[in-house]
């Protein structure tokens, strides 16, 4: 582990170093500004004693001689997008160099012909669909958090989101990276083409490390033709057994949605405090489902899921009228987050994923996980592939309240793993999952990995104290 201290290793020089190559209105060094940068949406304390600065750069060759620099000081680096990572991804544990990357945020290039976009690390999520959509064009990957987080976090995660049942996520759309290694140097990984099976995939080995193996400064991604039209669903279940079994039978028939999300009880009835919107309050599960394609395809596939889930016991099943509806409900759906923000001062989100049909179990054992430790949970998640999102609202000020997120936190991963699940399927590991790592990894995997790292990184300097 690196400590840096304000008499040691960050001397003023290398400030001023890093100024003359950002420019010094791109630097933040004050311990105001500063603090400002250093959270994320875990709860890392933040140590006020490690010297820290921020810098905005505005090219990769600036990123490149900044990592020179931190490279023979041995400065820790974080590269930083919206800070909306919920594993501690982005919380300079130890002090260092944030590399924030908001100046480096242009859709460079959006390709009808070769169906691709090159753009750099601070681009929005949003921004980059909206570009897409305008011509004709569909980037799938939509993470809860699309309006503010960006292309470069997603990369570092392999985000996804709702989505990803049908789409996959960011590692099925990322072509070509260009990077910046621990030295400075700067490379290349993959191709712009829809094939490449040339050398070592270093491009997906890339995707997901977040930024512990290189910085990303360009991305040369995927797109896709935009889908004809669009609806969705909302279908009420009396148990989270009926909500999964209806699931299964959608699948079974061959039927694709673009979206099959779910809620339980306990999140609706929070979501319609905190959003009214007309949720029914008195069910145990609603599943949030989407198709897309051509018109005549999406009212096929929605008459077919409508009569699987009834027959899998959906009391009440609303369908979007028009579009204004089918926004009404997606921004329902997103809302959830904020409406458990109302609960307590607190709010952890996980992220864990088991085969579907271990769904019912890991929901039902979440529940009783969150009694045993007086926890208010909400669980939601992408049932389509597994992924689950218990929202946990609690003090964390209240030592024995955090004491008792901690133990429920292990057991929540402990019955993951158990059920042939894992840790994360899009919040990556951060610091908040490391210390867990080897129940879902075994040693000889995990030894590869700290090789792996330690060939990139042999100063430990690229994002310290995350995942290895």
């Amino acid at each position: 582990m690196i400590t840096l201290t304000k008499e040691k290793t960050f001397q003023n020089s290398i400030t001023q170093q890093i100024e003359k190559i950002a420019g010094k209105d791109n630097v933040i060094s004050d311990i105001e500004g500063v603090y400002a940068y250093s959270f994320d949406c875990a709860h890392i304390p933040f140590n006020k004693n490690n010297k820290t600065i921020v810098v905005f750069p505005q090219n990769t060759q600036q990123v490149s001689d900044i990592m020179k620099i931190a490279n023979k000081n041995k400065i820790p680096v974080i590269a930083r997008g919206a800070g909306s990572n919920h594993a501690g991804g982005c919380a300079p544990v130890n002090g260092g160099i944030i590399l924030h990357f908001s100046k480096m945020n242009k859709i460079l290039d959006i390709s009808s012909e070769n169906l691709t976009c090159r753009v750099q690390p601070g681009v929005v999520v949003a921004e980059l669909q909206k570009a897409a959509k305008n011509r004709g064009l569909f980037f799938p990957p939509d993470p809860s958090n699309l309006a503010v987080s960006t292309v470069g976090g997603g990369i570092a995660l392999s985000s996804g989101g709702p989505r990803a049942f049908k789409y996959g996520t960011f590692k099925d759309y990322v072509l070509e990276l260009e990077a910046v290694l621990a030295d400075g140097t700067i490379i290349r990984t993959g191709a712009q083409t829809a094939k490449n099976v040339t050398g070592y995939n270093l491009t997906q080995l890339l995707v997901g490390s977040e930024g512990t193996l290189a910085i990303v400064t360009e991305a040369t991604m995927k797109l896709i033709p935009a889908p004809e039209h669009t609806n969705v669903m909302l279908a009420y279940f009396d148990t989270i057994e009926s909500a999964v079994n209806a699931v299964s039978a959608i699948i079974n028939n061959h039927l694709v949605p673009s979206v099959v999300d779910l809620l339980d009880k306990k999140t609706i009835q929070t979501i319609e405090d905190f959003y009214p919107s007309g949720l029914l309050t008195d069910k145990e599960a609603v599943l949030l489902i989407e198709t897309d394609g051509d018109r005549e395809s999406v009212e096929k596939q929605m008459s077919k899921i409508e009569n699987l889930c009834k027959i899998q016991g959906a009391g009440n099943i609303v369908c979007a009228e028009d579009e204004q509806h089918r926004e009404k409900i997606w921004t329902t759906r997103r809302s959830a987050f904020a409406a458990c923000a109302k609960l307590a001062p607190n709010v952890v989100t996980e992220d864990v994923v088991v085969p579907r049909s271990k769904i019912a179990e890991l929901a039902g054992g979440i529940l009783k996980i969150s009694e045993k430790y007086n926890i208010i949970t909400m669980v939601m998640g992408h049932i389509g592939d597994g992924n689950i999102h218990p929202n946990f609202a609690l003090d964390l000020r209240d030592r024995i309240q955090s004491e008792n997120f901690q133990k429920a936190k292990s057991e929540l991963f402990e019955l993951a793993v158990s059920l042939g699940g894992t840790l994360s399927g899009e919040h990556g590991i951060g610091c908040q999952k490391a210390k867990y790592l080897p129940l879902a990894v075994d040693k000889v995997t995990l030894k590869l990995m700290k090789e792996i790292k330690n060939l990139f990184d042999p100063n430990y300097i690229l994002n310290p104290d995350k995942m290895i």
